[in-house]
């Protein structure tokens, strides 16, 4: 982080470019937290408005403005955390979060930096869908404990500011979340061969070949829809591979004029379903076996702007 000179009593005073350059980091951090990029961008604004009422000698007596802000924007994250399960009792149907936006077709590798959404976020296996859902099934302190610190290295001993707790209680929540994720993390399945599975599932559908969804899908496989209660989308889970090609194969004859497109999604080959170019869905799936185990289906408008954007660029 680079400093600019300080003022003739000594302390030093962050530079602007040091204090924004920061800003990948707190979205990074807020977006594996909350699962929502939106919602990120936001705790992100908030981070900075904080910084930015303080006075400039409080500025200055700040040690490490880069762990002030990310200790900021981990508190907010908690709050947010904790008033969302209350929220989310009044969500319509499932909640899924929110996909990562990307241009690129799995041919075309990672995506290029530029104006893209998904730029300010590093993709790596903590942003993949399944990864995020099983994060929502942790409390609020749990989830902080562990992004903090199995994701960006941060000591218990700085989480423990953010959590409230000691740095002894934060470690046990780390060690409970990594527990979670590593029961419920398959054998990992190439990317190539994930394309493969799931280009196959593509053209099934598109064909409307029932059969073929249904020797692609596990015959336990669980099919999750997010509408938000805005659109039409299935409330509750669908169980079984075979429930879900049918549910597919209904929804695609019901809706005609679709454009299936093989796209990255949360750093993994996805598909993105749009209509006179606008995205209608996003599908995430879990893979393992060659075979699918999940399919999350992100429906609700709101989650789904940055995609339309993104895809006209």
């Amino acid at each position: 982080m680079t400093i600019e000179p300080g003022p003739a009593d000594g302390r030093h005073e962050p530079s602007l470019d040091a204090i924004l350059s920061e800003r990948r980091q707190l979205i990074n951090l807020a977006y594996r937290l909350l699962g929502s990029l939106a919602d990120a961008e936001d705790v992100v604004q908030e981070t900075y408005a904080r910084w930015y009422a303080m006075s400039r000698k409080q500025q200055q007596d700040i040690d490490s403005p880069g762990g002030w802000l990310t200790k900021v924007a981990g508190r907010i994250c908690l709050d947010l955390l904790r008033s969302a399960r209350v929220r989310r009792e009044r969500y319509v149907g499932e909640w899924v979060p929110e996909p990562l936006p990307d241009r690129g077709e799995w041919s075309e590798g990672p995506p290029s930096s530029g104006a893209d959404p998904a730029d300010r976020v590093t993709l790596d296996e903590s942003v993949n869908m399944a990864f995020l859902v099983v994060l929502e099934s942790m409390t609020p302190a749990e989830r902080v404990a562990f992004i903090l610190h199995d994701i960006f290295r941060y000591p218990f001993a700085d989480i423990a500011e953010v959590v409230g707790r000691s740095p002894a209680a934060c470690r046990q929540l780390a060690t409970s979340a990594r527990r979670r994720i590593d029961a419920s993390r398959p054998p990992a399945t190439p990317t190539a061969e994930q394309a493969r599975v799931v280009r196959d599932f593509k053209l099934a559908w598109e064909a409307k070949d029932i059969n073929a969804l249904i020797g692609l899908l596990d015959p336990a496989a669980t099919g999750i829809a997010d509408g938000g209660g805005l659109v039409d989308a299935a409330l509750h889970p669908i169980e079984g591979g075979e429930q879900i090609a049918r549910y597919l194969v209904e929804f695609a004859s019901r809706i005609p004029g679709l454009t299936i497109l093989e796209r990255m999604v949360n750093g993994q080959p996805g598909l993105v379903v749009q209509r006179n170019q606008t995205t209608s869905s996003v599908f995430a799936f879990d893979i393992a076996d060659n075979r699918i185990m999940r399919v999350w289906a992100v429906r609700n408008p709101d989650k789904l702007r940055q995609w339309t954007t993104a895809q006209n660029i």
